[in-house]
Order: C-alpha cells, then sequence, then structure tokens
C-alpha cells in the first residue's frame, strides 16, 4: 500500500474484533488484517488496485473489501518459486450481501 502512495498508519493491537465489529466485516470474510480507507473497511490482504479502484469509484452500498485466508502472490504473501493463486477481492455491504469486485492472479488484475 505505501508503494501505491497510500499512506499508511500502523496500529498493532492485542485484539482487533472490536476494530472489525465497528468496521462490519462479515465474520466468514475475516483474515489477518484490518484497515480503514476514505471510509471503507479492508480485510486481509487487498491489492492496492482494488483499493484505488473503490476510491474512484465509490459504488453506492459498498461498506468494504476483503480477500479472505491469504492467497499465495497476493500482497504481502509471494512465495519465491511458488505459482500465484488466483483469488477474488469481494465487496461486502451493511446487510453481510457481498459480491466479487475484482478478480486477481498474484497481485495482477485478470
Amino acid at each position: 500500500m505505501r508503494a501505491a502512495g497510500f499512506p499508511i498508519e500502523d496500529n498493532v493491537v492485542r485484539s482487533v474484533a472490536a476494530a472489525r465489529r465497528l468496521l462490519g466485516t462479515p465474520p466468514d470474510l475475516l483474515s489477518c488484517h484490518a484497515g480503514l480507507v476514505g471510509g471503507y473497511a479492508l480485510e486481509g490482504h487487498v491489492p492496492a488496485a482494488a483499493v484505488t479502484r473503490l476510491l474512484a469509484e465509490r459504488p453506492a452500498g459498498i461498506r468494504g473489501l476483503a480477500v479472505p485466508g491469504m492467497p499465495v502472490g497476493s500482497p504481502g504473501m509471494e512465495v519465491p518459486g511458488q505459482a500465484p493463486d488466483s483469488y477474488d477481492v469481494l465487496a461486502f455491504d451493511a446487510r453481510g450481501g457481498r459480491s466479487v469486485f475484482m478478480r486477481f492472479r498474484g497481485g495482477t488484475p485478470t
């Protein structure tokens, strides 16, 4: 995210459960990181390209983006010598609805 020009404020906490409840992230989309950018929740290894698109388009009803799990090749999960996974960045709303926002192979949109 820093390399894409996003300012980062890193807050290490004992438990992110309270923050995730505040952000409204559905429990089945939880991963390893939680964040907030431009009023949107982020969960997991969401690529900067997806965040840039979200902030540019600001789609109605979207509360945030999530990448469940830790797909190989997603930002921060690169493994030398291992082929990157294909994965979906999911958009979620306040009612628990979700849709595919973007699809990636590693850090590259497909």
